[in-house]
């Protein structure tokens, strides 16, 4: 057992990665918004989106290259499909939850000083901390993080069950109008990531396996599952704080960072007492700190790595032209946007679910394909599931578009 969990890490980077906007923002704005009514979604998606992450971490263990080899391998389009999409997007995501972390780090250890510098200053300290530390610091960090934020929002939830005195109501709703529908895609967008973060999964699992050769595609399962439980369990905490604390209670939150982290914790510790504001404000900020250094290492990673294949050039300054380049975009961005968070995340959740099928089917493919040893091929309950999730993100996808 103490082997196993030593051998955790990129199981706990994905679900550091996974557990930030999607679940304090997107989880927390379904309970207030719906109650427990879009339980389900939270549960589909992860339940459907499973097997395409589970790919990363299977095939790069199995085959000791990351997901990106793979896509080259298939031919040179899907990898420069993946280029364009990731460039598209990288930025934005970067932005929305540096955006929310910087305005929970304001109202955590004050407002002393401005929103825009607690944005550069974060980015400089999770830079700092990548450069000088690199992979080895990051396995280890996220190992704290996830053990802090897991306790932290358990105890937030069980604060709010025994403060909660009507009876919670399961019964299930299926958004009807645009602006619902809207919201419901954007919520499956980013629960628990983006299907994208399978290429940064394989990415830290060929870098653990560098550092340790007993990482075998048996320990990088078992790894990846507990970093996926996690966020489910977390997902499941955050829609039931929302749901506890925030349902009917007549608030909205507003579209500025600042704003929103102020109006969150605030409406936690009016309904559970001050003594919560600690508990809560560390959940979060544990939250979006670990979303927001997993994503700058992650990224510039993926970049680097696609435009060695695509171009056929490597450089042992790749990472580290990338992840400046992601720093300075990020800032950039957020100096003209940083009022409208919620757009931000919005047109980055839609666009993550809108890309999602090509994400599981270009995985399925590969898994499924010449390129995996067939010991590790996915087993036939594995395949259903990932025919079942196919279809499942095609069919929402153009349920949305449709209401368009």
């Amino acid at each position: 057992m103490i082997s196993k969990i030593k051998n955790l890490g990129p199981g706990l980077l994905f679900a550091g990665a996974a557990i930030g906007v999607s679940h304090l923002v997107q989880s927390t704005r379904a309970g207030a918004d719906f109650g427990l009514g879009l339980l389900w979604a939270l549960l589909l998606v992860n339940l459907f989106k499973y097997p395409f992450f589970q790919f990363g971490p299977r095939y790069a263990t199995a085959t000791g290259e990351s997901l990106l080899e793979g896509y080259k391998k298939m031919g040179h389009g899907v990898l420069l499909t993946y280029y364009v999409l990731n460039i598209a997007t990288m930025f934005t995501i970067q932005t929305a939850v540096t955006i929310v972390t910087a305005g929970l780090a304001s109202s955590l250890f004050g407002d002393f000083i401005s929103l825009k510098v607690w944005t550069v200053v974060l980015l400089v300290i999770c830079l700092s901390l990548l450069i000088i530390g690199k992979y080895n610091f990051l396995d280890k960090l996220m190992k704290l993080i996830v053990l802090t934020l897991t306790i932290s929002t358990i105890a937030a939830v069980y604060i709010a069950f025994s403060k909660h005195s009507e009876p919670v109501s399961f019964m299930q709703i299926l958004p009807s109008n645009g602006f619902e529908i809207a919201f419901l895609i954007a919520f499956m967008g980013w629960m628990p990531a983006p299907l994208d973060v399978a290429v940064w999964q394989s990415l830290w699992s060929v870098e653990k396996n560098k550092d340790q050769k007993e990482y075998t595609t048996k320990s990088a399962l078992f790894d990846f599952n507990i970093g996926y439980l996690s966020t489910i369990i977390i997902g499941i905490g955050f829609l039931l704080l929302g749901a506890l604390v925030m349902f009917n209670s007549g608030e909205t939150f507003s579209n500025s960072a600042g704003e929103f982290s102020g109006q969150l914790i605030d409406m936690y510790t009016k309904n559970l007492g001050n003594w919560a504001h600690y508990v809560i404000a560390i959940a979060a900020f544990t939250t979006m700190f670990s979303t927001t250094i997993t994503t700058l290492d992650a990224s510039p990673r993926a970049m680097n790595k696609a435009t060695e294949l695509l171009f056929k050039k490597s450089s042992k300054h790749g990472y580290l032209i990338w992840i400046i380049i992601l720093t300075l975009g990020t800032i950039c961005i957020f100096f003209f946007l940083a009022s409208e968070m919620g757009i931000l995340i919005k047109i980055a959740t839609i666009l993550s679910f809108i890309t999602a099928p090509f994400y599981a089917i270009i995985n399925f493919k590969l898994i499924s394909s010449k390129h995996t040893p067939e010991a590790w091929r996915p087993s036939k309950p594995l395949q259903l599931l990932s025919w079942f999730g196919i279809v499942f993100l095609i069919g929402f996808s153009l349920w949305y578009l449709s209401t368009l």
